[in-house]
Formats: C-alpha cells, structure tokens, sequence
C-alpha cells in the first residue's frame, strides 16, 4: 500500500505532464515573439509620441488611451516580425551557438504554428495601429516588409548589406510613434528615424566580430566573414562618428539633450577608436555591442524627458 501511495495517480500524471507542456508551449511563443528586442522597440515608439506631442501640442497625458492602443499595436507588429523572423531562419538558426535555442530551430514548435502565430500578431498589431492613424499603420507595416522580405528573406542571404535592411526596420518606430501624434511626420521624427538607422549596422557589427565563426559556419555574409575584422572596425567607427554627428542636429531639444548626446556618443566612438590599437577583437566588440542598449535607451528617454 505504501508503494501504492508514493506512486501518482494516472490523471494527475496526465495533468502535470499538460500543465508543464502548456507551460513551456507558452514559453516558448514568449522566446519567439523576441519580448525583450520588443520592449526596446517601444521605448523609441514611446519616445517620439511624446516629443511629438510637444511639437503638435496633442495633450497626450489626457488620451492616454491612445498611448495604450499605439503601444499595443506597435508592439505585436514586432512581436509578429520575431516570430516570422524566427520561422524563417530556423535553418540557419539551428546552426549557430547563439540561436540553436529558439522554439523554431530546435524544432519545439511545429513551423506551421509559428507562421500563423507571427502572420496573426503583425495583422492585429497593423489593424490596431490602423484604427489609431493609418500612416503610423503604414510605417508599421513597411518596417515589417523592409525586415521580413529584404532583410531575412533576400540580403541575409547574400549580401552584408542586410545590416543596413535591419536598420531601416527598427528605425520605423519613431516614425509609427510620431505618425500617431502627428501624421505630417514633423522633419525631427525623420531625424530620429536616421539616428536609429545610423545605430544599428555598428550594433549589429559588433555582435557579429564577437561570432565571426558561428557567422560563417551558417554561410551568412557578414563584413567580419567577408572582409576581415579590420574593416568592420572602420565601419563601426566610421557610423559611430556619422551617428554622434546626427544626434547634434538635435540640439535645439536644449542643453540637457546636447551634453546627453555628445556624453554618450563619445562613449561609444572614442573606445571605437581605441579598437584600432587593441588586439582583443572580442572583448572590444562586447564593449561596444553591450554600450549600444543603454546608449540608445537613454538617448530617447532624455528625448522624452525635455520635452515633458
């Protein structure tokens, strides 16, 4: 009898093993969908709707709804791209240390489940931007293309170009955020849209230094595979430079912003520089890939923060 007892009964075997499944089914949708690259993605979002509103004088505090719903939108649009992205590189993803874990390339999810999941967030995410305000629907849904169709399906493959693609992609936040606020695109949210464009191949090329092997063994053409460590750094350094550059056509947003930005710009350039000199390719790339969050994180919460 005692035997008997310290033995599960069937049913509840079967109800552990369904919970924990459903559990880690869930978890793994979380993992594809890409939540922390998407909480990113709406500080930007979040960011210029409120600069936006500054410039329109549109009382954002008083139709927080719209905040809510532009949010929402803006941030299954992503969650949908994720997961599309994770559907689509499972093969090349199954290779590399870095993405042999995801849902898609270790086959914990069925790809047919993953399309449909990723198809159903960026058309609800699209529909509700579109409700809010159909150009912010529109920036949304031509971020989605330029990541989905020129950025994983076409460049990735063939061209280091692709770095330039992802740029594009992300840099539509500010654009879906300030469109909801002011559908004329005021010239600064083009600005902003540049300063996210200029941010991410130097991002990305740092990452790819760090995993110049697993790059190559998966036959992506990255500037590190294609043409040697050297010339990546110049790139880096030289869109560090452009990109500090582009900051400073901001100044006007007031001193707080302009020593933030010059601060942070050179906290990313002069290492940069320091590159040259170094022989620890890896541990420099890591600086400059680990620098690249919280510079862009707090470039655009003190964006948001003059201008409350």
């Amino acid at each position: 009898m005692d035997e008997f007892n310290a033995v599960p009964h069937a049913a509840d075997i079967k109800k552990g093993d369904s919970e924990e499944t459903h559990s880690s089914s869930w978890r793994d949708c979380v993992s594809a969908a890409g939540i922390p690259a998407v909480c990113f993605y709406l500080v930007f979002v979040a960011a210029s709707m409120v600069i936006a509103s500054s410039y329109s004088d549109f009382p954002l505090l008083q139709n927080l709804h719209i905040l809510t719903l532009v949010l929402t939108g803006a941030g299954l649009t992503a969650a949908g791209s994720f997961t599309l992205n994770n559907y689509l590189d499972r093969d090349v993803d199954a290779v590399m240390e870095r993405t042999k874990h995801r849902p898609a390339a270790a086959g914990r999810i069925k790809p047919a489940r993953m399309l449909t999941s990723g198809l159903v967030q960026a058309a609800l995410g699209i529909m509700i931007l579109g409700a809010v305000e159909p150009v912010s629907a529109v920036a949304a849904a031509a971020g989605l293309v330029v990541y989905i169709v020129i950025y994983t399906l076409w460049l990735k493959r063939v061209s280091t170009l692709h770095a330039a693609a992802g740029g594009l992609a992300g840099a539509a936040a500010p654009l879906i955020g300030w469109a909801a606020v002011d559908p004329a695109l005021h010239s600064h949210s083009w600005l902003l849209f540049c300063i996210l464009f200029m941010w991410y191949p130097p991002h990305f090329l740092a990452s790819a230094i760090q995993r110049t092997e697993e790059y190559r063994a998966a036959g992506i053409p990255v500037l590190p595979v294609q043409a040697g460590h050297a010339v990546a750094k110049r790139q880096i350094v030289l869109y560090a430079a452009a990109l500090l550059a582009v900051t400073l056509f901001l100044r006007e947003f007031g001193s707080v912003y302009t020593l933030t930005a010059v601060c942070l710009g050179a906290g990313w350039l002069i290492p940069g520089v320091a590159g040259f000199f170094l022989r620890n390719n890896t541990g420099w790339a890591r600086y400059m890939f680990v620098y690249s969050f919280p510079y862009m994180t707090i470039l655009f919460i003190v964006m948001a923060v003059v201008h409350m």
